[in-house]
């Protein structure tokens, strides 16, 4: 059973066009190079040392400059200890009305004094605002170094500026160094991502990042191991160009500079627009659709390249229309609204009363806010 499984999941009928086998790849010419799956092992041990960095990083050059930007980490308020609201809070951090009355009468509080300690409860396990900032800075220094480097790859790159040239001799295409550590960078960037989530303070939308985490992974592995590395290569591009201008527009709504804030979401919305709304279905989308039809033709990994190609691309347009809503208002009125995945909460209900009434007329509507808390730099781009 387990050699069956074997030979349906490595079937060359599946992953290569006809009469391409293995191991036409595993002998390549003289001074040329293709990929092996074994390759991509190495960005395990690298996605350690990535996770490293990160903390070395945090703490050596982020946490600094948070300071310097008075991006204080205040301590939350420390709920009151009580055994039986912190066991109901281990399985569900906001209980409804009928529980809510169930430990009114238990503890003899009031519900509005059990909804406070909830409240409070809650925020004590929502990280800081300096913790945010440096996360992002974090992330917008990869974004930011990894991008470069590949734009300066693939400046000299044929299929940059041919983008035909992903299928010419398709499979049997060199794969250059630079090419090799792009992909292995990206890899262990999002292996280390995904492992950290576990460790990292948990947020709202832990498992939307996991499951994005773990499909990245997969594609990037899929476009790999059967040489789809040219196409793979743009694709990883286009992506991180956007993210770059999102994680800082996140660093300057940490550090308070709003009108810095507006700008550069508006500059990312633009950037999300031309690179994934414009060049990925016109110019990536294309090419793999119906340039590699014409040159290689169809076989069944294509089929499923492209349809996650076509799903990717449903996705960047729902995405982009949350962000042009808040652009928008960027725009008109002044100001993002933060991310919320991880905000602090009002600590009694009159401050929320109060607040509320001063502010009505003033704030975005709650639908839009949830729609801004799962526009972050790793969420959705890849």
């Amino acid at each position: 059973m387990t050699s069956a499984a074997s030979a349906w999941i490595w079937s060359e009928r599946f992953w290569f066009p006809e009469n391409v086998t293995w191991a036409d790849l595993e002998q390549p010419p003289p001074g040329v190079s293709y990929p092996q799956l074994g390759h991509l092992l190495f960005a395990l041990p690298l996605a350690v040392g990535v996770f490293l960095l990160r903390l070395l990083y945090e703490r050596l050059v982020a946490k600094p400059c948070a300071l310097l930007l008075h991006v204080q980490a205040a301590e939350p308020r420390q709920a009151q200890p009580n055994d039986v609201l912190e066991k109901v809070y281990r399985s569900k951090t906001c209980p409804d009305s009928k529980q809510l009355e169930g430990l009114s009468k238990q503890l003899d509080w009031e519900v509005r004094k059990i909804q406070r300690w909830f409240r409070i409860r809650r925020n004590q396990d929502r990280p800081s605002m300096q913790k945010k900032f440096c996360e992002s800075m974090w992330r917008f220094t990869f974004y930011l170094g990894i991008f470069i480097y590949a734009i300066s790859d693939l400046w000299v790159s044929p299929w940059l500026w041919d983008v035909r040239q992903c299928w010419h001799k398709y499979p049997f295409q060199h794969v250059s160094q630079g090419q090799f550590n792009y992909y292995i960078a990206e890899l262990a960037f999002y292996c280390s991502l995904m492992f950290s989530q576990f460790i990292d303070i948990k947020r709202k939308d832990f498992i939307i990042m996991l499951v994005h985490h773990l499909a990245t992974i997969l594609l990037i592995t899929f476009s790999y191991t059967n040489n789809m590395v040219r196409a793979g290569t743009l694709v990883m591009c286009l992506h991180d160009a956007s993210d770059i201008f999102l994680e800082a527009a996140k660093l300057a709504n940490y550090a308070k500079y709003q009108r810095l804030c507006d700008g550069l979401f508006v500059v990312f919305s633009l950037s999300f627009f031309f690179t994934r709304l414009v060049f990925f279905p016109f110019w990536v989308i294309y090419t793999v659709l119906f340039d590699s039809w014409e040159i290689i033709g169809p076989y069944r990994a294509w089929w499923l390249l492209n349809g996650l190609l076509l799903v990717l691309q449903t996705l960047h347009i729902i995405w982009f229309y949350l962000i042009a809503r808040i652009a928008i208002k960027a725009i008109f009125k002044g100001k993002v609204s933060k991310d919320e995945r991880s905000d602090v909460e009002s600590s009694s209900d009159e401050d929320v009363s109060s607040t509320t009434k001063k502010t009505s007329n003033q704030t975005l509507k709650p639908k839009d806010v949830n729609q801004v808390a799962n526009l972050n730099g790793d969420a959705h781009d890849h």
